[in-house]
């Protein structure tokens, strides 16, 4: 994982919940993890990664709101994802 998908990784698990993060760094950041991201229905995207699948919003600014950023840690936790668990690979 290149340094910028960590820090973009970081920032979504980092508390207070961030309201700039950019809807191209996350889905970045899925694609190298190995998701799926399909088109769904208006500006839903259908986000599959470790067999867990989620629904992804694209924002129409750009950026995620606190909502949508809350809604991603949950569907990364559940999909096993999270700093430190790419911190301990690191090492």
């Amino acid at each position: 994982m290149s340094n910028k998908h960590a820090t973009v990784l970081r920032s979504i698990f980092h508390d207070p919940i961030s309201a700039n993060i950019h809807f191209r760094e996350v889905e970045s950041l899925l694609q190298n993890l190995g998701a799926e991201i399909v088109p769904g229905h208006g500006a839903r995207f259908r986000v599959v990664l470790n067999r867990v699948e989620g629904t992804l919003h694209h924002p129409h600014g750009g950026t995620l709101t606190r909502q949508d950023v809350k809604s991603l840690r949950e569907f990364l936790l559940h999909a096993g994802v999270s700093p430190s668990s790419y911190e301990n690979q690191a090492r």
